[in-house]
């Protein structure tokens, strides 16, 4: 079950906007006891692994699950 807002939520959402340039669309991080799950829209691979290095940058060691969906020029 996810929280309904995890305070680590608003600093992980910032550090990945400024690390990707405000690129992911329709961000959406799930803060769970075991876990933190990505989810949006990406234009490319390479923007959405700059997203998983932003949790990495704060949590090294949390169990992290990337669903960013990677849609090229469809953005």
């Amino acid at each position: 079950m996810v929280s309904a807002h995890h305070p680590l939520q608003d600093q992980l959402e910032r550090c990945i906007l400024s690390r990707t340039g405000r690129r992911i669309f329709d961000l959406r991080i799930e803060v769970e006891p075991e876990r933190v799950v990505l989810r949006g829209r990406s234009p490319s691979y390479y923007v959405k692994q700059l997203a998983q290095h932003g949790v990495r940058e704060l949590l090294p060691s949390v169990a992290l699950e990337n669903a960013i969906v990677v849609q090229g020029d469809s953005l």
